[in-house]
């Protein structure tokens, strides 16, 4: 038996990085899995463009359900857009009507983008809020009340190093990421006498496949020339106590225990995991 059998969890972004590994991990534990992530028919024409955003396409996303399914659990897997209202509120109901309640719901969708605060883009700026924070806001605003009504649940947030600290050229960034620990907080709060716990993780460099887009987009910026492997070399020479960039799995098995009941008495927190880095 499985610590979560039976139990329905809904990960958004639950296609590659870190919200896969995290999907994966609960499948393991005996969850059913949602998944959701913004494929390119959704996304196409409504990126902004400073932001990084990873699209995975209909093929990936298929892969993702397959390679959680071979685990035994049962997967459902959806395009996403988690800016849209009539998104989220349409997969929450195909999940309750294929899955059932959901119970435990990991935010893992997220995009970032840099730019100086001095003549920052306003699109860019409301671009980052609108999927790290107002997305976050919207699933979770449809899955609490469930969750107090029967006396469960699990709610996580994917917050940063970024949401612990600030740092030049990333305002947007971490004012959504900040944003993030102020929402758990308070979810926290609101569901503690009814079983629901609501964490933040706080991750710091993870070698993900969104952040393969990002060290791209870096280099160019920068003007540097070198692979994604020699970057992420340095970056964690100068940055990560340990050396390295940590590992999507590292996160998934975090998150995991998190919505384990011997995790219960955690809550309101914002976990770092970042290899000792504080950025």
């Amino acid at each position: 038996m499985g610590e979560l059998d039976g139990r329905v969890a809904w990960v958004t972004g639950g296609a590659s990085g870190m919200g896969f590994a995290c999907a994966l991990d609960l499948a393991k534990k005996g969850a059913s899995i949602a998944i959701g992530s913004l494929t390119p028919d959704l996304g196409e024409g409504t990126i902004d463009p400073g932001q990084r955003a990873f699209m995975p396409t209909d093929d990936v996303l298929a892969s993702a359900r397959d390679a959680i399914a071979a685990t035994g659990a049962t997967v459902l897997a959806l395009p996403l857009d988690v800016r849209s209202d009539e998104s989220v509120a349409q997969n929450h109901a195909d999940i309750v009507d294929k899955l059932g309640p959901v119970e435990i719901l990991i935010n893992a969708a997220g995009t970032s983008g840099r730019h100086a605060m001095i003549d920052h883009p306003d699109g860019l700026w409301h671009a980052l809020l609108d999927v790290n924070l107002t997305g976050s806001y919207r699933t979770t605003k449809l899955c609490l009340p469930g969750m107090i009504a029967r006396q469960w649940g699990r709610v996580l947030m994917f917050s940063s190093t970024a949401g612990l600290n600030g740092h030049e050229l990333h305002a947007a960034y971490c004012a959504s990421k900040s944003g993030l620990l102020g929402l758990m907080r308070c979810v926290a709060l609101e569901g503690a006498a009814h079983g629901v716990t609501c964490n933040a993780l706080c991750p710091g460099w993870v070698a993900s496949e969104q952040n393969v887009d990002g060290c791209v987009q870096e280099m160019a910026l920068l003007g540097l020339e070198m692979t994604v492997e020699e970057y992420r070399a340095a970056m964690a020479e100068k940055w990560v106590p340990q050396k390295r960039f940590l590992e999507p799995d590292e996160a998934g098995a975090y998150v995991g225990f998190l919505c384990t009941d011997a995790a219960r008495g955690i809550t309101g927190e914002a976990l770092r995991l970042s290899g000792g880095s504080q950025w």
